[in-house]
């Protein structure tokens, strides 16, 4: 029963890697960190649309690039984004590794100082989307959360 099992799963796993939609599409690129936090900082400068609680709303183009920074303790901006528009965003963090989670999607990726974590996405419903850190990181980790705002 356990070799069936070990040959079920040995098929059904990389089945699932490469049809099913679970997994973002992603290139990485070594990027100094802090390079990384002048592109986001730029970035912020460019596409701020509003602030909630002192943290900038930016609003990308659709089919453009978003920056999207982790650092302690904080995903930093929040992100507006338009339902069924594709983006390029592009994670990182600055100082430790964090972890990357949306909720309630089921997306979860382990972001490293000096990698530029890229993916390509296109939001199919509306709301907001909570993402946390779920990669343990320090004193104020059980605060590290962020924001990604989808609009029709």
């Amino acid at each position: 029963m356990a070799l069936a099992w070990c040959l079920v799963m040995s098929v059904t796993m990389p089945w699932w890697h490469f049809q099913g939609k679970q997994n973002a599409p992603q290139n990485t690129y070594e990027v100094d960190p802090g390079v990384f936090n002048d592109r986001v900082n730029e970035f912020v400068e460019t596409n701020q649309v509003g602030e909630m609680n002192n943290i900038p709303i930016v609003q990308p183009e659709p089919g453009g690039d978003a920056y999207l920074m982790g650092r302690i303790w904080q995903w930093y901006p929040i992100l507006k984004l338009k339902k069924d528009q594709t983006y390029r965003i592009h994670l990182s963090s600055i100082d430790l590794q964090h972890g990357f989670s949306l909720i309630p999607m089921n997306m979860n990726i382990h972001v490293l100082p000096g990698y530029d974590y890229v993916m390509t996405i296109t939001p199919t419903s509306t709301g907001e989307f909570s993402i946390i850190c779920n990669e343990f990181c320090g004193i104020g980790h059980h605060r590290m959360t962020g924001k990604i705002i989808v609009e029709a």
